[in-house]
């Protein structure tokens, strides 16, 4: 069982965590919805931009939102563990209701599952029988 100190250590860490995630996500999201390169660097020039250009902005675009949609998934976890927190479930397995391991919380201490259950789900195996084809 996780002693109280302990507790409080994992709220101010996942509470640190959330600020900071909910920064990036701001940040990456004001990055994302620039509309041009012409209108970021304030150039109001009417002549054309390079299509190699187009596609960089393109690509970068694409990349910073794959990155924001990454951390808003973190920051849903976050705040989940922040919720079991609360309602005192946190540090048990919601899988299997086993202990997670400390030295798991301390690494990733949104973990809603210990190893051998996170494990499982990675690869598919949900404990229930498979259908056959």
């Amino acid at each position: 069982m996780i002693k109280a100190t302990e507790l409080r250590a994992f709220k101010a860490s996942l509470e640190q965590l959330r600020s900071r995630l909910r920064g990036d996500v701001t940040m990456m999201a004001d990055e994302a919805l620039r509309k041009t390169r012409a209108e970021a660097s304030g150039d109001l020039s009417t002549m054309p931009i390079h299509m190699a250009d187009l596609g960089t902005d393109a690509y970068e675009q694409e990349f910073t939102l794959s990155l924001m949609a990454s951390e808003e998934e973190t920051l849903e976890l976050v705040e989940q563990a922040l919720e079991r927190i609360r309602s005192k479930k946190f540090g048990i397995c919601e899988e299997c209701g086993g202990v997670i391991a400390k030295k798991r919380l301390e690494a990733l201490p949104y973990a809603a599952t210990c190893i051998r259950c996170a494990e499982k789900l990675e690869n598919g195996d949900t404990g229930r029988p498979r259908q056959p084809r």
